[in-house]
């Protein structure tokens, strides 16, 4: 009796979020999906690549040195559970075009980078232990310092960086992000967005055993991700960087998502710490964005001394192109301001 309840109770709840899940791929999804495994991937690394050891972690990095160099570094920082290909082309090649040099790297417990597999939550790392690693990456190339643009976790790394690296640090440029994530005083994820993730996680995510599921699942979770933007999203690219993980990287760590969590619950706030951030900081956020509400980024911004601010109207919690004109202008002029 008891088990036939429990079919019953799981039959309703994949039911229910068939129908109301808001989530959805696009119809052709599985011949396009077919498209991408049978076509040539691009080349989705164009620097050179190489590993540093930081403390007995091995983290994996892409230098693009720039062939006319102007002197400066940009480092890029992604986000909870993301590798260093998450940061779209449209996004870095202006950096290139601008004579600056630009370092991608994958944050431990995924990608190329050492996958941490004696973690606990009693002892988990930390987004300090993060930061680490970046400035293992700048101290492997004799790099004095960079332009650090942190996007979400991304960004509370090189807030971090800012906070007790100073030396290290040319600019900060955080993106959809906090200083607090859990701050009970602000808006808390909506359970429209909680819903959807179990929805993507019964229709796409339950045991992600073949490519094809763990493709619909990457996808699935960057289109939740938007939120209400009004921007389009260009699936083939995006399955394409989800196979290339697959077949041409290490693929996708299914236990990074609770050690990244982890990594920024046992952080906590940086509230009292934020003032000590003197170089130039610009923050960017989304006023759709599902994941980290926007009265985030309204806070935290008061706390950095003389800290900029590119609210973006109707943005979600990605980078759309059609918001990155907007987006360089505002940190080409914070990077006049070092």
């Amino acid at each position: 009796m008891l088990y036939t309840f429990t079919i019953i109770v799981l039959l309703t709840f994949v039911l229910y979020f068939t129908v109301y899940n808001k989530v959805k791929l696009p119809k052709n999804i599985d011949s396009l999906i077919n498209e991408v495994k049978n076509e040539r991937l691009p080349e989705f690394v164009i620097g050179k690549t190489a590993f540093v050891n930081n403390t007995g972690v091995k983290i994996a990095y892409e230098i693009i040195e720039n062939k006319k160099p102007n002197g400066e570094t940009i480092v890029l920082v992604s986000g909870h559970g993301q590798s260093k290909l998450i940061w779209p082309s449209y996004f870095y090649r202006p950096f290139l075009d601008q004579g600056y040099s630009v370092i991608k790297y994958d944050n431990r417990g995924l990608g190329e980078s050492d996958w941490i597999i004696d973690w606990s939550k009693e002892s988990p790392y930390t987004l300090e232990d993060m930061a680490t690693d970046a400035i293992a990456i700048l101290d492997s190339l004799n790099i004095e310092k960079a332009h650090f643009i942190g996007m979400s976790m991304g960004a509370m790394i090189s807030q971090r960086i800012a906070i007790s690296y100073p030396t290290r640090i040319s600019t900060l440029t955080s993106v959809m992000s906090t200083g607090f994530y859990d701050d009970p005083a602000l808006v808390t994820v909506s359970k429209r967005f909680y819903s959807n993730i179990i929805g993507i996680t019964l229709l796409y995510g339950r045991k992600l055993k073949t490519n094809s599921q763990k493709m619909k699942f990457f996808l699935s979770t960057q289109r939740l991700l938007q939120g209400k933007g009004d921007n389009t999203i260009n699936d083939k690219e995006i399955l394409q960087k989800a196979y290339f993980e697959l077949k041409v990287r290490k693929g996708f760590n299914s236990k990074v998502s609770n050690q990244h969590t982890f990594a920024i619950k046992a952080s906590g706030s940086r509230y009292n710490e934020l003032e000590r951030i003197r170089v130039p900081c610009l923050i960017i956020h989304g006023t759709n964005d599902p994941l980290i509400k926007i009265e985030h980024a309204k806070k935290y911004a008061q706390l950095i001394p003389n800290a900029k601010t590119l609210f973006i109207k109707k943005m979600g919690h990605d980078l759309p192109e059609k918001y990155i004109p907007d987006i360089h202008k505002s940190i080409f002029k914070n990077f006049k301001n070092k």
